[in-house]
């Protein structure tokens, strides 16, 4: 079964998320967490094989929890995915230096991210 790691502090959009990514695909289980910090203080026992970051999330930013991401030998090389509201703050080439996969802009485009998740393997 594949995991993904949800970072996303819309109950809403956390929910919606999950609803389409499990009709899109198969056999997907799902850790969310509400803050960066959860995220990092999960690291070390998660057993994620992608993750959706919200950019503006509480404690510890989307960008931070990229870097930790990054820095951890187990999840390094992962998928990390970028959700922002803030698109105009930020340019395509800006998400690949930070060093995301990819990105997905609020409001959600549902097919794209089951697109993106889909091109990732899960």
């Amino acid at each position: 079964m594949k995991q993904i790691l949800i970072a996303e502090d819309s109950s809403v959009i956390l929910n919606l998320v999950k609803k389409v990514i499990s009709q899109a695909t198969n056999n997907v289980g799902f850790t969310t967490v509400k803050n960066g910090e959860l995220l990092i203080n999960q690291l070390d026992t998660t057993e994620a094989d992608l993750f959706l970051i919200d950019l503006n999330i509480p404690k510890v930013d989307g960008i931070a929890c990229l870097k930790a991401i990054r820095s951890h030998a187990k999840h390094a090389d992962k998928p990390v995915i970028a959700i922002t509201g803030n698109a105009m703050n930020y340019t395509a080439e800006d998400f690949k230096n930070y060093g995301f996969n990819d990105f997905l802009i609020k409001p959600l485009n549902f097919d794209a991210l089951v697109f993106k998740v889909k091109s990732f393997g899960i």
